[in-house]
């Protein structure tokens, strides 16, 4: 408990400290983010706001969880060492983000909204999510349980689902890219995503810690856990979510900074993570339902619009289209930050009542 306490509390300094000196960086370099000319006229004060200041949460999330093995291993040398899966599940951010980097770099220098190309960013994803599948499914502990599964799972493994390591690696990409892309198209109002994406972590980090006290490492039980180094993982949520209240402070509107797809791939990428080697990833749908709200907002804009020449929304993803209908942006953000949290209260109750459940 005190390792998370620990990796929250490092994230959230760090953050809070760092992201107000990468504000004067970028301003110099005048790393300023660029607006859609067909979205909200209200956004166009924007421009020149600077970005990358994913760049922030990276930092302090990763310094958090190293921090806190780094103390607990001084005060307790057998249990500091980092794990398995912390360390796969971080690599996964850092590698969507440094594809995030790129995308964001090439926008700020062409002077324009688009980055990488479709074929270089999907390139990008492609080689971090391989890497990410293949090395998941290795290093067993002394049980036998590697950090993630070949199964599909809801608050366990569903052991009717399993598949062939080809087709894992492909659901990798999937459940990956589709997490990294519902991030990202959340991240356009001040705050939003990195509001949204602090609750989710956060019941991450509850999830992992009730998976640890009932881990069957400790005792097989009905309704124990067969999840590899739960707590480790909790470590690495926590410093996420302490990196992302801190980087809030800047982000709140009228937002000083912004995250840029730096951010918003790697966060993305950290709740794909942390949903595979918890074995949730159908309840992730539901925790972060904020998140795939907004991307089925797009995909529904591109498929109607495709069919019928008419447009569902104003504009998406979704929360454009209420600020088309007239809503301050500050409603929108607050209204949908209570959404996330809803979503997040009963995606804790749906894992906690499995667990009542089975647990008689």
């Amino acid at each position: 408990m005190i390792s998370i306490l620990i990796a929250a509390a490092a994230g959230l300094l760090i953050s809070i400290l760092l992201t107000p000196y990468l504000i004067r960086v970028f301003s110099r370099q005048g790393f300023g983010q660029e607006i859609r000319e067909e979205g909200p006229q209200g956004h166009k004060s924007k421009r020149g706001t600077p970005t990358m200041g994913g760049v922030a949460i990276i930092i302090a999330m990763v310094v958090g969880y190293f921090a806190a093995h780094l103390i607990n291993w001084m005060f307790n040398s057998r249990s500091g060492a980092p794990t398995a899966s912390g360390l796969l599940v971080l690599m996964l951010a850092v590698g969507l983000g440094i594809v995030g980097f790129l995308d964001d770099f090439i926008k700020i220098r062409k002077q324009r909204n688009l980055g990488l190309n479709k074929t270089a960013k999907l390139v990008g994803q492609l080689v971090v999510t391989v890497a990410f599948a293949v090395l998941v499914l290795n290093f067993p502990n002394e049980h036998g349980i590697t950090p993630a599964s070949e199964s599909l799972s809801y608050v366990r493994d569903l052991a009717l689902i399993t598949f062939p390591s080809v087709i894992f690696v492909i659901f990798c990409y999937i459940v990956i890219s589709g997490w990294s892309n519902a991030v990202n198209f959340t991240d356009g109002l001040d705050g939003l995503a990195g509001g949204a994406a602090a609750m989710v972590l956060a019941t991450y980090v509850v999830i992992s810690f009730w998976q640890e006290r009932l881990s069957c490492a400790n005792g097989p039980a009905p309704a124990c856990y067969d999840v590899r180094d739960p707590l480790d993982l909790a470590v690495v949520a926590a410093a996420a979510t302490g990196a992302c209240v801190g980087f809030l402070w800047w982000n709140a509107a009228p937002a000083k900074i912004f995250m840029g797809d730096t951010g918003s791939l790697a966060l993305g990428g950290l709740v794909a993570g942390l949903s595979m080697t918890t074995r949730t990833e159908l309840l992730a749908i539901v925790i972060g339902g904020l998140f795939m709200v907004e991307m089925i907002s797009v995909v529904a804009q591109i498929a109607v619009f495709r069919t019928t020449r008419r447009r569902l929304f104003r504009m998406a993803p979704f929360h454009h289209h209420f600020e088309l209908a007239g809503w301050a942006e500050t409603t929108v953000i607050i209204r949908f930050w209570l959404l996330s949290a809803i979503c997040c209260m009963f995606g804790l109750g749906l894992f906690y009542s499995e667990q009542l459940g089975l647990g008689g």
